[in-house]
């Protein structure tokens, strides 16, 4: 099946490190590229149905200019890439192209906001990653390369990894130049001889295709340890499942997406 590659796109600063960073990571992998964006059509409120269809024709049109403008005033280079321009929801529209016969990534942009801002994900990447039951890269800003040889997936005891999805994801990445590190955080005082095994076995089934290890951090301060093993550098990918504490619970949410994939500037995966 072929691979394809969904970007939002909103124009904002950050658009063009996103689609520049999709574009080089689908010549890697011979992935489609199909650009969306949502328009946001203002109509008077006495407007006939007429001239409502005119507002909207245009405000779409404008757009996929744009859009358009986008790649070729930037030279991006790329195979096949396509347009999608619509004024129907986010939600509607994801649902009518994922059901499309692709294996589809999906992409979002990730602002930098107000320190007390950066504890939560933008309200498009959330909406897009809890609506939808597809794959989602959420990308920081300036990174404009796809250059991740090691990837770090968070598992949880609990709630057990996606492996069918985690599969269908690095269907995108080259086996031979990747590392995967399958860790887990634990609390204080928490016995973890059950999950140390279950990230044993994680490492031995992928050990086939990929170099693996896996690393349990413990101790009063595993944030700490887990920065350390990131290092704020941007050539790693951090894998998390939708629906695990790892991705929902605040406190987690504020040392991992805020510190590791805001400022560490970490591009950040999330599997349905």
């Amino acid at each position: 099946m072929k691979k394809r590659f969904i970007v939002l796109i909103d124009f904002s600063a950050y658009s063009l490190d996103l689609l520049q960073y999709v574009c080089d990571w689908s010549n890697q992998v011979d992935a489609e590229v199909l650009l969306l964006h949502q328009t946001l059509v203002f109509v008077p409120a006495l407007a006939d149905n007429e001239t409502r269809k005119q507002i909207v024709f245009q405000t779409n049109t404008d757009a996929l200019i744009q859009l358009k403008a986008l790649v070729t005033d930037n030279h991006i280079q790329t195979g096949k890439i396509s347009f999608y321009v619509t004024e129907t929801s986010l939600n509607t529209t994801l649902e009518r192209l994922l059901a499309d016969p692709f294996e589809n990534l999906l992409f979002v942009g990730l602002k930098r906001t107000a320190r007390i801002k950066q504890l939560v994900l933008g309200s498009v990447a959330l909406q897009v990653i809890e609506k939808n039951n597809n794959c989602v890269v959420a990308l920081p800003a300036a990174i404009t390369k796809f250059n991740h040889p090691r990837i770090l997936v968070a598992v949880t005891e609990k709630h057990p990894l996606n492996i069918l999805e985690l599969n269908n994801f690095l269907k995108f990445v080259d086996s031979d130049t990747t590392q995967i590190t399958f860790f887990y955080l634990a609390k204080p005082n928490e016995k973890t001889t059950g999950i140390e095994k279950q990230l044993r076995q994680l490492s031995e089934l992928f050990a086939d295709r990929f170099t693996t290890d896996y690393t349990l951090f413990e101790g009063d301060n595993p944030f700490n340890d887990i920065k350390n093993l990131i290092n704020n550098k941007t050539d790693e990918l951090l894998v998390v499942q939708k629906g695990t504490r790892y991705f929902t619970d605040q406190l987690f949410r504020k040392f991992m997406v805020s510190e590791l994939v805001y400022e560490g500037e970490t591009p950040l995966v999330v599997l349905p």
